[in-house]
């Protein structure tokens, strides 16, 4: 039988275990603890909105994810609550 090329589509979950793997960081910044992960452009496969400059992040761009690692909500709140952002605007946020 050939073999396919094309990929299969999955349903993509929220899923703990599959966001926390790679190379997963804590920083602590002025407003609490944060988790970092780095998304590399090759995974990058949505546009986002960087709330540090306001603009946006194209697929195919490497990027930061975070969110809270000190949150009061429990771990589900805080990973629903995930930002991306460009590597540069996270560096220089105060």
């Amino acid at each position: 039988m050939p073999r396919s090329n094309r990929r299969r589509e999955e349903a993509a979950e929220l899923d703990l275990e599959r966001a926390l793997a790679g190379r997963l960081r804590t920083e602590g910044k002025r407003d609490g603890v944060w988790n970092v992960q780095p998304q590399s452009a090759s995974s990058a496969v949505k546009s986002y909105v960087c709330p540090g400059c306001g603009r946006d992040i194209p697929p195919g761009t490497a990027h930061v994810v975070t969110w809270r690692a000190d949150g009061l909500m429990g771990e589900a709140d805080d990973l629903a609550a995930r930002r991306h952002w460009h590597a540069q605007c996270w560096r220089i946020r105060a």
